[in-house]
């Protein structure tokens, strides 16, 4: 099995592609990821994964990536590429694929079905509203598999640590966001979180941590600096990146963040306020478990500002020590039961033996 993730900076479905890829191996199956070097090379190394390192390309698909990995195929004698995403998706499908046979299966965690992924290839979806939507326009099987956690690995821990590398107060309220400082997707949820703190900040003592980094953090720095000169005091920081943010999950009193980051926060015990775009936000709690299973741990708003609702979201919890707690253990009951890593190889490994079983249908449609 040759597993593709689109990339392998720090990110949600990078992580799980190679999470996914070491519960196979330990499966007993022969397993290699394939990528350009990045953040997450040594992550590869610690689950004992070969890796593969891609040539790099200035576009995608690319011609030299779509024949390396004819090449790769042939030599290592893959019987299943698993694609991340839909660029690697057509790196695969028109070399190996399309001329070689070799099995092809996409995940797509992205909160769209890519039109330009072709309609026979079988595909993985994140969420039953994109499962739905995949199954309407593919030819080909779609699957729906949540993103899975590593429960074992993502459980409460100390804080203090982080507390004290980023110096701040034990009597803080600290609310975490672990999230990729990206411009799409992520931006207008972090920047309505900074302002909602600037709301809070006049209210209560709390730190809003950042923990994370990209083509965002210049923006985001700015407008942080903005508000804690407003408000006299450091109450937004910007932590950098971190391939271990346990510690910042247990630190925090509260989480704010969408995807993989909101489900890990979960495994962890901590209260949620799952974020989307055009101003989505909503507490996880029962009331809302159905909505966050049906689309994901991420949302779509109404296009209004989303600040005023936010913070009134987490002031309610940020008082409430008692809800947070019973908000927490909640969560983590759910993480255990439905979105535990060892269900989810379980789950791909199945979906795997059936792409195996199926005829591999050549076209470019």
């Amino acid at each position: 099995i040759l597993v593709y993730p689109h990339d392998l900076a720090i990110g949600g479905s990078q992580i799980n592609a190679i999470d996914l890829a070491a519960g196979a191996q330990a499966a007993g199956h022969d397993v290699v990821v394939y990528g350009i070097p990045g953040p997450l090379t040594d992550y590869i190394a610690e689950k004992r994964l070969r890796f593969i390192p891609a040539s790099p390309t200035k576009y995608r698909p690319a011609p030299s990536r779509i024949i390396e990995l004819m090449q790769i195929a042939k030599r290592e004698r893959i019987d299943l590429i698993h694609a991340y995403e839909w660029p690697p998706c057509l790196d695969a499908y028109y070399g190996a694929s399309l001329i070689m046979g070799v099995r092809l299966l996409c995940t797509v965690l992205s909160m769209s079905v890519s039109p330009e992924i072709p309609r026979h290839v079988p595909l993985i979806m994140g969420t039953d509203d994109l499962g739905r939507e995949a199954k309407a326009r593919q030819a080909g099987p779609v699957w729906v598999l949540e993103p899975p956690i590593d429960i074992a690995r993502d459980t409460a821990s100390s804080g203090a640590s982080f507390r004290n590398t980023h110096s701040i107060a034990d009597d803080s309220l600290l609310v975490a966001s672990v999230s990729r400082l990206a411009l799409d997707l992520k931006l207008d949820a972090l920047v309505r979180a900074i302002d909602a703190v600037e709301i809070l900040g006049h209210q209560l003592n709390l730190t809003l941590a950042l923990v994370g980094d990209g083509p965002a953090r210049a923006a985001l720095d700015e407008r942080a600096a903005g508000v804690n000169r407003r408000l006299g005091r450091r109450a937004v920081i910007l932590c950098g990146q971190t391939l271990d943010p346990r510690s910042a999950y247990a630190a925090a009193d509260l989480v704010i963040g969408m995807g993989s980051s909101a489900l890990r926060a979960l495994a962890v015990g901590r209260a949620v306020i799952v974020q989307g775009e055009r101003a989505f936000s909503e507490v996880f709690e029962p009331a809302t478990l159905d909505l966050f299973l049906r689309q994901g741990f991420y949302g779509l708003g109404d296009d209004a500002t989303g600040v005023e609702r936010l913070a009134e979201q987490m002031k309610r919890l940020l008082l409430d020590r008692g809800l947070r707690d019973e908000l927490g253990q909640y969560g983590r009951q759910l993480i255990s039961e439905r979105f535990s890593l060892a269900r989810a190889v379980e789950l791909q490994l199945d979906i795997y033996r059936q792409v195996m079983d199926t005829r591999v249908i050549r076209s470019f449609k």
